[in-house]
């Protein structure tokens, strides 16, 4: 803790770690997920390919900030689902990549526009006031994700 950190910052910041733990929780399980037997990290794993393309199994194990080991198990279970596929680094043979499959992208989608389609539903029973200050609070979100990124890289 910074020696300038006061009360205030800390209690913010407990109320704001808080609510976006609650929000990632109540988003995390989508019809679709659960469908397909998805657990938390699974989803994130296979967001993650999907949008990287196709990523080696090191460099997607630091995103995810898992071990190699659990990393391994999530992949093996995803590809047994038919979601990515794995193969090995022609130029290295002990690298491995992984690339999503034709149906890990259309399952990804579905996540994403269930996620959507969830929270817009709930942010059309707020006021527009409440709608208009989670509006204006975006870009300071936004850049403090980045931030966070920043510092565990």
């Amino acid at each position: 803790m910074s020696p300038t950190a006061t009360h205030l910052d800390l209690e913010t910041a407990a109320r704001l770690r808080a609510v976006i733990g609650r929000l990632s929780r109540l988003l995390r399980p989508t019809p679709a997920a659960v469908a397909a037997g998805m657990t938390p990290t699974r989803i994130s794993v296979l967001l993650t390919v999907v949008r990287e393309g196709s990523v080696r199994l090191s460099d997607l194990a630091d995103h995810e900030a898992v071990n190699p080991t659990q990393l391994s198990r999530t992949i093996a279970q995803l590809v047994e689902s038919g979601f990515v596929e794995r193969s090995a680094d022609r130029e290295d043979r002990r690298a491995a990549w992984v690339k999503p499959t034709a149906a890990g992208k259309r399952l990804a989608e579905r996540i994403r526009r269930e996620r959507t389609d969830a929270l817009n539903l709930a942010l059309l029973a707020l006021t527009v006031d409440e709608r208009d200050r989670i509006v204006a609070a975006l870009g300071g979100l936004e850049e403090l994700a980045e931030h966070l990124k920043g510092e565990r890289s």
